[in-house]
């Protein structure tokens, strides 16, 4: 009885890592490479932290540009489109912000970085839970 209690606590640790890996997304934005990590995952309704790496061509962090983060969901029968926007704070090699997901569905997520008054967008979608 000991042992199967055992394999449960193994078990039930190893789901728990699986299952707190951060949503990641990894895709280019015009010139630079750029990785993005959502602290739950699947994100969910309420506070999600984000995180941001942005690397030029040569490899090099970014760490000079304006970050915002755009979250949105279109309109549906009964419900008008909602559209929220956040600035992100620099800290160290990321760009962190926190987004409030008001819903569970599908959001469209863009992250928006300016540099020399240029500016390259990274899109994505997650589906809140």
């Amino acid at each position: 009885m000991k042992r199967l209690a055992v394999v449960t606590m193994v078990l039930l640790l190893v789901a728990g890592i699986a299952y707190a890996k951060d949503y990641e997304v990894k895709k280019k934005a015009g010139e630079y490479n750029v990785e993005v990590k959502i602290d739950k995952n699947p994100p969910v309704v309420g506070d999600n932290n984000i995180e941001i790496e942005i690397k030029d061509a040569s490899g090099k962090y970014v760490t000079d540009a304006k970050v915002v983060v755009e979250y949105s969901m279109p309109a549906m029968p009964g419900m008008p489109a909602m559209n929220y926007k956040t600035d992100t704070e620099l800290k160290g090699y990321e760009y962190k912000a926190k987004m409030n997901l008001s819903m569970s569905g599908s959001w469209n997520i863009a992250v928006k970085i300016t540099k020399a008054g240029k500016t390259s967008t990274m899109k994505f979608t997650v589906d809140a839970k």
